[in-house]
């Protein structure tokens, strides 16, 4: 069974910058993917980010390219968002989750097997 804790939200002003940390626990195997999505209040779950574990290839949503960036420390089995130049609708619930990388998109939600709690991100004007 695989955990995932997320951490690193916050309140910051417009322009400014937050790394998000997801801490895994259990067994992720080589062949999964790991993403973040986001949440805000309305509207559906977006996916942001992802890495494939395997390859180490990265994907982002057309809104956050070349502002985030996702990466992962395997020895400390950490995935990080770094997220520059925040603007106000970034603000969301920031999700981290998991799932093999053979199923399904890796922006579509319910793909997914493992999902953490979630931390939010707030960005003011």
């Amino acid at each position: 069974q695989v955990q995932l804790v997320e951490s690193g939200g916050g309140s910051v002003q417009a322009g400014g910058s937050l790394r998000l940390s997801c801490t895994a626990s259990g067994v992720i195997q080589n062949s999964f993917l790991m993403a973040w999505f986001r949440q805000a209040p309305g509207q559906e779950r977006e996916g942001v980010a992802v890495l494939y574990l395997a390859s180490g290839r990265t994907e982002y949503v057309g809104s956050v390219e070349g502002r985030f960036d996702i990466s992962r420390d395997s020895g400390k089995n950490v995935l990080y968002l770094q997220m520059n130049s925040l603007k106000p609708e970034d603000t969301a619930m920031y999700y981290c989750a998991a799932k093999p990388w053979y199923r399904g998109t890796w922006y579509t939600s319910s793909d997914y097997s493992f999902w953490g709690q979630g931390t939010q991100v707030t960005v003011a004007s």
